[in-house]
This record gives C-alpha cells, sequence and structure tokens, in this order.
C-alpha cells in the first residue's frame, strides 16, 4: 500500500510559477514510478497525462503541452515528488493528482495504482 498527499496548488495568475509536492509513504516506495496527471473541469475532459519520473534509475517523461515549462524531480531522503510549473497558462487549471505504478513510467493513467486526492491549480488570465 502506498499513500499519496499533494500540496502546493493554488491561484496564480498568467506567467506566474508554482510548485507541487508529492509526499509518499509505504511499502517499496523507491521502486515505484511516479507520475502528475490533471484533469480540466470542463465537462467529459479526461485526466491527462503530465510528466513522471522514477525514484532510481532515471527516466523522465513530460507531456508535449508542458515541455519547457515544467519539470518533475525528486528528494528521495524525503520521499517527495516535485512538480515545477513555470510560465503557466490558463489552460493549464486543472485539479493536479500524484500516482505511483510499480516499475515502469507510463502516460496512460489506467496503469497506476495509487492516487493522491488532488490539488486544485488555477490559472487566472
Amino acid at each position: 500500500q502506498v499513500q499519496l498527499v499533494e500540496s502546493g496548488g493554488g491561484l496564480v495568475q498568467a506567467g506566474g510559477s508554482l510548485r507541487l509536492s508529492c509526499a509518499a509513504s509505504g511499502r517499496a516506495v523507491s521502486s515505484y514510478a511516479m507520475g502528475w496527471f490533471r484533469q480540466a473541469p470542463a465537462p467529459g475532459r479526461e485526466r491527462e497525462f503530465v510528466a513522471a519520473i522514477r525514484w532510481s534509475g532515471g527516466g523522465i517523461n513530460y507531456a508535449d503541452s508542458v515541455k519547457g515549462r515544467f519539470t518533475i524531480s525528486r528528494d528521495n531522503a524525503r520521499d517527495t515528488v516535485y512538480l515545477q510549473m513555470n510560465n503557466l497558462k490558463p489552460e493549464d487549471t486543472a485539479v493536479y493528482y500524484c500516482a505511483a505504478k510499480p516499475a515502469v513510467l507510463s502516460p496512460t493513467p489506467e496503469n497506476y495504482r495509487y492516487w493522491g486526492q488532488g490539488t486544485q491549480v488555477t490559472v487566472s488570465s
């Protein structure tokens, strides 16, 4: 069992920055891949891949929509994964979720076993 707790969301103007944190606890956390996903408030919008990282062994993936603006990183000593979001745009507005899955990275939300409760990010124009 893995528990995930996100924090760091909020309201920011376009062009601003936020840093999200995901604190992980539980068994064998270091063997997991960690992903960030988001879900916009519009009806019918599905959960969208943002970025993923492995605790160990390297490997980072980003969605094309956030490349060059967002950076995913980890602090193994604190069992925490971060998502640094710069140059935010109104279309980045969504609930952001942290998720964990065994082994390899994946952009597919259905492949992730554990999810946090989500943190709201709102970008005003």
